[in-house]
């Protein structure tokens, strides 16, 4: 296990990535706990990048009815966040619902985004998978427009799928 990581600020944002993902990798090597490994990926990429928040959701109630199944807070790191999230609300109830990554550059003009915070600006929403079942999603905000793009979806991407438990 890694003990502590080597935040590059320099280059651009892919190289960052180049940079942090094998220190991600190292950092869940071993461990079985999933809590823990979203723990640990929540903190690395706040720590690299900065973003206003970063977290993930959980699907929750998974043995009730599909209609009754919601999206429940879990690790992460930023301000205090909504705490449930119905399927097909908002950035991330969407993705669940559509099982697709969502970018969103100005999240004023998403059609039913939750606002958990009036200073997150744009919003980049991923699902995270496990035995290809998705149980739930990353949700990166930033209070800036439009800043994320195909590069942090596809380096998140791998991020995700170095996720096990």
């Amino acid at each position: 296990m890694a003990e502590d990581l080597t935040i590059t600020k320099t280059g651009t944002k892919e190289e960052q990535y180049v940079s942090l993902i094998p220190q991600i990798e190292a950092l869940l090597y071993g461990e079985t706990d999933l809590i823990a490994n979203l723990a640990n990926v929540c903190a690395a990429l706040k720590e690299q990048f900065g973003w206003f928040w970063v977290g993930f959701y959980l699907l929750k109630n998974d043995a009730m009815p599909a209609g009754r199944q919601e999206l429940v807070l879990g690790p992460f790191q930023g301000p205090v966040a909504c705490t449930r999230i119905k399927k097909g609300k908002g950035v991330c109830g969407a993705s669940w619902e559509r099982n697709e990554t969502i970018i969103v550059p100005n999240v004023d003009e998403f059609p039913g985004h939750i606002a958990c915070a009036s200073a997150s600006k744009s919003e980049i929403v991923l699902p995270l998978y496990m035995d290809n079942n998705i149980i739930g999603v990353l949700d990166v905000d930033s209070e800036y427009l439009a800043h994320f793009d195909e590069v942090d979806s596809k380096y998140l991407n791998q991020i995700l799928s170095l996720i096990h438990a």
